[in-house]
């Protein structure tokens, strides 16, 4: 990844490490009409809430990858105060396990970035949010990206969180993920939003190498 002229002078403006965040969305058939409208909705949501907190709209840099039949990074790397949320469009299968490799590939190519600006960053987080289960591709890519993720935590590289919506299959998920899902099931995408948000929040806030490794806050612990 080659970042411009613009980012170098926007980093030497801006000195505050970064907290790169990778939204790793589900696109898939099962999310077409209302639930996508509401994901579609829940993305501005998303940055309105950031730019609210004032250390988080310095700190947070967020980028969108999508899976279906197809993935794509449909948001490079970008400061939540240059986000402007995709319309995104459902269709196909799940191809979980290679929007997981895609999500990880990006996040090795911005810090690799981030390095040789002499940018401090705060250890990425991939958000995973999935109303269904790998659908669509071979079970070994699944096993695979299921395998880097560990790998990945283990080297203490990113932290990565499977949220579970409407319909997804929580107990396969589980099996993918590292830290246990967070089943927000009983909940509407624009609360899964908003809960997302103040989370990444809470995460960019901290001040040590110990803390970036708490988990999220538990649904419903915020006010």
């Amino acid at each position: 990844m080659n970042r411009s002229l613009e980012d170098s002078v926007e980093f030497s403006y801006n000195p505050e490490p970064r907290c790169p965040c990778v939204l790793l969305l589900d696109t898939s058939d099962s999310m077409r009409g209302a639930p996508m409208d509401e994901l579609n909705a829940g993305l501005w949501t998303f940055r309105n809430n950031l730019m609210k907190d004032p250390i988080a709209s310095k700190r947070v840099d967020v980028a969108i990858v999508t899976f279906s039949s197809r993935v794509e990074v449909v948001q490079d790397f970008v400061p939540i105060n240059r986000f402007q949320p995709p319309t995104l469009i459902s269709s196909g299968y799940t191809h979980m396990g290679t929007g997981i490799h895609e999500a990880l590939n990006q996040l090795q190519s911005y810090k690799k970035a981030l390095r040789e600006l002499e940018v401090d960053y705060f250890r990425p987080h991939v958000f995973l949010i999935t109303d269904g289960k790998p659908e669509g591709e071979p079970e070994e890519l699944i096993v695979s990206a299921a395998e880097r993720i560990f790998t990945e935590e283990s080297k203490k590289s990113v932290l990565f969180f499977g949220i579970g919506v409407r319909g997804a299959d929580i107990a396969r998920l589980s099996r993918i993920v590292v830290r246990p899902p967070i089943d927000l099931s009983a909940q509407s995408f624009q609360q899964m939003i908003d809960y997302l948000s103040k989370s990444v929040s809470a995460l960019s806030q901290a001040r040590y190498e110990s803390e970036d490794q708490r988990p999220l806050p538990p649904p419903g612990s915020f006010s």
